[in-house]
């Protein structure tokens, strides 16, 4: 059963479901038990994840007027 739980967790953060939807989905009291105990990182989400923040960052700077990259 442990794992079931632990491979929901893990495939609804791959679906990019906030954490806190998470922690609700599995009846947790606190969000660091979710984060800490069943939520492991998918090889496949981890590059998504940066390639998203530099995004994120990029358009922050362009915003500003101070454009990074080229």
């Amino acid at each position: 059963m442990h794992d079931l739980r632990h491979g929901a967790a893990t495939l609804a953060l791959a679906a990019r479901t906030d954490l806190k939807v998470v922690q609700a989905m599995l009846g947790h009291a606190s969000i660091v038990l979710t984060a800490d105990t069943y939520v492991s990182v998918l090889p496949e989400v981890a590059p998504e994840a940066a390639r998203e923040t530099a995004r994120l960052v990029l358009s922050a700077a362009s915003a500003l007027g101070r454009p990074l990259g080229g």
